[in-house]
């Protein structure tokens, strides 16, 4: 049974930094994509970036383009969100989400391909 847990969420001013990461168990983790959502209250769940199983592509939302980075280390099991220039509206609910396609790049994620969701972590950036 796959398992995504978060961490690293937290309040912050709107200029600062943080980092979330994801730590995935119950299958091999260096061969499947992964992915960070959004969520903030009243809105559909987003797609934010993504990472293809060897970490070498990555998909953004043009909303976080050059602010966030995702990154992976598959020794560690672990997929990364690093935030930075975070603004009010970057609040939200962080999930890490991942599929069931082997060897798969990302690049189509979206809520209806996500089969694993971690429980979320949240976010809040003041002004």
């Amino acid at each position: 049974q796959v398992q995504l847990v978060e961490s690293g969420g937290g309040s912050v001013q709107a200029g600062d930094s943080l980092r979330l990461s994801c730590i995935a168990s119950g299958r091999t983790f260096s061969r499947y994509a992964m992915g960070w959502f959004r969520q903030a209250p009243g809105n559909e769940r987003e797609f934010v970036a993504a990472i293809s199983s060897s970490g070498t592509i990555t998909y953004y939302a043009d909303s976080v383009k050059g602010r966030f980075t995702i990154s992976r280390d598959n020794a560690k099991n672990t997929v990364y969100l690093q935030m930075n220039s975070l603004k009010p509206e970057d609040t939200a609910v962080y999930y890490c989400a991942t599929d069931r396609r082997p060897y798969y790049s990302g690049s189509d994620y979206r809520t209806e391909v996500i089969n694993y969701w971690g429980q979320g972590t949240q976010v809040t950036v003041s002004s």
